[in-house]
């Protein structure tokens, strides 16, 4: 059976304050208030695992044992089908720059990456999120949600983050960075993997 989350305080384990919103607004309704780690002036812990789920645990555990409080973490990536699953866990690396992350940078990055391929149209891709929900106990719970979708370019709108510009959900004719952030939480993989994790750990 899954632990449940019975507290009213929770800590996002993110120093990212476009992720830090989302969760807010997903979790709002259920009367839970959200902390970043970054607000809270928690160190960035490495993320030394090669899978979603190996670094969201690392970001889980170290935000609930150094608070004390439950802490929800998020890992999440793009996978583009053309270039075999990159950028994928790297999703944030690609954004690095000595300057901090440039996700304009690494959009045009992952369209080179494509056109030195010559990869065909459409370019199909996925946005993956796992949650792990971990107390300060050890315990840990955990959900994945999927958005597939495909690049385009030039990239497109101004609204979200990273690489929300050029990433456009099936079915839709609008990108996410296009999209308002009600109608993005309600098709994307942070918001199913919220989802996932509302009806298993909050309900």
């Amino acid at each position: 059976m899954s632990r449940k989350f019975t507290g009213d305080r929770l800590v996002i384990a993110t120093h990212n304050k476009g992720k830090l919103e989302e969760f807010s607004a997903l979790l709002a309704p259920l009367g839970i208030t959200c902390i970043s780690a970054g607000e809270l002036n928690l160190p960035e812990p490495a993320e030394t695992e090669s899978t979603f789920l190996g670094n969201c645990r690392i970001k889980a555990h170290a935000a609930a044992k150094a608070t004390g409080l439950p802490a929800l973490a998020d890992d999440s990536g793009l996978t583009v089908d053309a270039l075999d699953g990159a950028p994928g866990v790297y999703t944030a690396d690609w954004a690095e720059t000595e300057h901090g992350r440039d996700f304009g940078m690494a959009m045009e990055k992952t369209h080179a990456a494509l056109e030195v391929k010559a990869a065909p149209l459409p370019h199909l891709a996925q946005f993956r999120c796992t949650l792990v929900l971990a107390w300060p106990d050890g315990q840990d719970e955990f959900v994945e949600g999927v958005c597939a979708g495909e690049l385009v370019w030039p990239r497109r709108g101004a609204e979200g983050h990273g690489y929300d510009p050029m990433f456009q959900p099936d079915n839709h004719s609008t990108t996410f960075a296009e999209m308002s952030a009600e109608a993005k939480n309600a098709i994307s993989h942070r918001g199913k993997a919220v989802a996932a994790m509302m009806k298993k750990c909050f309900t």
